[in-house]
């Protein structure tokens, strides 16, 4: 694999932490553990029975979490401490032969874990604003299944992996403004409609 592949897959598993940070570390791990890819060394911690098991529970409880509006903003909050880190140490253990955590490669996961994190979490607010439940289940589920979908595809294909990532991000980025948009169209005619009467 040449260092242009390798770094895809370091800055693709980055960003889906910043999504789902437990199923990114579990399916990492099992990955690894079933021997569909051969991890680096640095990596290879995530295919212990406890980091497995602890990532594979979470998983499920996160997969519920996220389904309820409010509490997935309460979730997010608490784990803006945790996807940073994680996406951090994923993109550097990628790019790391040896087992050295290079900075570089751990500020450039951090950054696109950072990333998808803000945007994972602030659509979700935006979201929770909205009257209907409905999108919420849209919104966690179409998280649900880019991160499977991207996990899948990072050991294999990870430039389209990153793709989908940054299709991703450019999608959620551009719902946002379409959804604050139709927000503030409505606080200003609710306030107009106040001062009529």
């Amino acid at each position: 694999m040449g260092e242009a592949h390798i770094f895809a897959i370091g800055l693709a598993l980055a960003a889906l932490a910043g999504v789902r940070v437990y199923l990114t570390v579990f399916g990492v791990g099992l990955a690894g553990l079933m021997g569909w890819v051969d991890l680096p060394q640095a990596l290879q911690v995530t295919q212990s029975p406890w980091v497995l098991g602890t990532a594979g529970v979470l998983a499920v409880v996160e997969f519920f979490a996220d389904k309820i509006p409010g509490v997935d903003s309460g979730w997010d909050l608490l784990h803006t401490l945790l996807r940073v880190p994680v996406g951090a140490f994923l993109a550097a253990a990628a790019l790391s032969p040896d087992g050295h955590l290079g900075a570089g490669a751990l500020a450039t996961g951090a950054g696109a874990a950072l990333v998808t994190h803000l945007l994972k979490s602030g659509s979700r607010a935006m979201i929770n604003a909205s009257p209907e439940p409905v999108s919420n289940w849209t919104a966690s589920l179409g998280e649900d299944t880019v991160t499977l979908g991207g996990l899948a595809l990072a050991f294999s294909h990870p430039w389209l992996a990153l793709a989908l990532v940054v299709g991703l991000v450019a999608s959620v980025f551009a719902g946002m403004a379409w959804l604050a948009n139709r927000l503030v169209r409505g606080i200003i005619r609710s306030q107009g409609t106040q001062r009529t009467s």
